[in-house]
């Protein structure tokens, strides 16, 4: 038996730059960090020659073309695991609230199937093999960023660029900084899960289209520096503000990616003292991402359990996609 363990993701700044339609022409850039939420994949021999795959519902088929989970499927192609194998996922929080759990997946199935083949994957193939997957194989319209961060874990500054490559690089700040940065974020779950896939689709097609939509990415990496700048004076004074800008950045992206109860839940944040946030993901519903002063956090916390929201507790995760069975 194998079981891997793989982090979610939130990402700060940058989200949008990561498509392809965007980095071929524009160097595209995110500050994202893996959290302590995680994926778990156990893959295990069966009895017979069948393929058994349990997710929130249980498929049990002859031949791997006939799995209707897409992800897993295009995993054991691509390991060249076609018969004879159980694989099971349990994630710590829910799908659809945007924290990159489809990468999580899709990173954690191909690093647990290939230890059940006895073959060890660094974590730059690990991401780029998740990314022919959901990108290229399964069509999903998604970029790269999510791969990345859930192979590679921590906090990182990750760069595409124009020829596809991926640069990936620890975040430079002080420990001290980097502590009281994430000491001031506080994660709640809106309750509301959305399709990512509707809401970027037409991010997509409008970084395609829409010369509008590219200048707005070129703004939104213009952020990534300043915050990498910010975080290395130690100055977090404007962290708040900087994602704020994020976030109206990103509204400019989509009509899908904000709704009237996003708003409001946002302005009784800010009302109670947040200094700044965004939504996390594709938008359009999922987790609210909030900067929030310590002194501020009780006012904060308890306006947004007014509002039923439920907070998520995290830290960051140092480690990116593991083996932590294998027996």
């Amino acid at each position: 038996m194998i079981i891997s363990r793989t982090p979610f993701r939130l990402s700060l700044v940058g989200g949008g730059s990561d498509f392809r339609e965007y980095y071929s022409t524009h160097p595209g850039a995110v500050v994202s960090m893996a959290i302590d939420r995680h994926m778990y994949v156990t893959v295990n021999q069966r009895f017979d020659d069948s393929i058994r795959v349990s997710y929130t519902k249980t498929e049990t088929v002859d031949h791997v073309d006939d799995l209707d989970h897409r992800i897993i499927r295009e995993a054991l192609k691509r390991t060249g695991i076609t018969k004879g194998v159980e694989v099971t996922t349990v994630a710590d929080v829910p799908a659809g609230i945007g924290l990159g759990s489809s990468s999580s997946l899709t990173v954690g199935a191909l690093n647990a199937l290939h230890a059940y083949k006895g073959v060890y994957v660094t974590h730059e193939k690990l991401a780029r093999m998740a990314c022919e997957i959901e990108i290229e194989a399964v069509k999903s319209p998604i970029g790269k960023q999510d791969q990345y961060i859930a192979a590679f874990g921590g906090f990182r500054h990750i760069r595409f660029n124009g020829n596809g490559t991926v640069t990936v690089e620890p975040v430079i700040c002080c420990p001290r900084v980097r502590r009281r940065l994430f000491e001031s974020l506080l994660l709640f779950y809106t309750g509301i899960n959305r399709d990512a896939g509707t809401v970027l689709g037409e991010v997509k097609k409008n970084i395609r289209s829409r010369p509008a939509a590219r200048e707005t990415l070129d703004k939104t990496v213009q952020l990534v520096g300043e915050l990498l700048e910010m975080l290395s004076r130690g100055d977090l004074a404007r962290v708040g503000e900087l994602l704020d800008r994020s976030w109206a950045l990103k509204k400019e992206m989509g009509s899908k990616v904000t709704n009237d109860t996003l708003e409001r839940y946002y302005r009784s944040a800010l009302r109670a003292g947040a200094g700044g946030g965004k939504v996390s993901g594709a938008g359009g519903g999922g987790c609210l991402l909030l900067f929030v002063k310590p002194r501020a956090q009780a006012s904060v916390r308890e306006a947004m359990r007014r509002r039923g929201l439920k907070e998520i507790r995290f830290a960051m995760e140092p480690d990116g996609s593991k083996i932590i069975f294998a027996g």
